[in-house]
């Protein structure tokens, strides 16, 4: 599945979390299965978990992550110190 299609299955509805992004209009945070992942969840794992999710839903998740963390940028921050004489 390409990702423009696998990004179809998330979606941002401001009544939901606050407007985090959630997955297939269900009260499941995109948030929520990255840390999952990050803590070390296998995807079975996750799927065990939550029946209705599809293993594309956990791909999506991580598309969705590559995406927004592509178009970060960290600008250095310059900070002066005060000298006392």
């Amino acid at each position: 599945m390409d990702e423009k299609r696998l990004l179809e299955r998330i979606s941002v509805n401001p009544r939901i979390f606050g407007g985090k992004p959630i997955i297939r209009g269900r009260r499941l945070a995109v948030e929520h299965v990255l840390g999952m992942l990050a803590a070390g969840d296998t995807v079975e794992t996750i799927l065990e978990g939550y029946p209705w999710l599809e293993p594309e839903d956990v791909q999506a998740c991580l598309v969705y992550a590559r995406q927004h963390v592509g178009h970060e940028r960290i600008e250095p921050l310059a900070i002066e110190t005060g000298t006392s004489t």
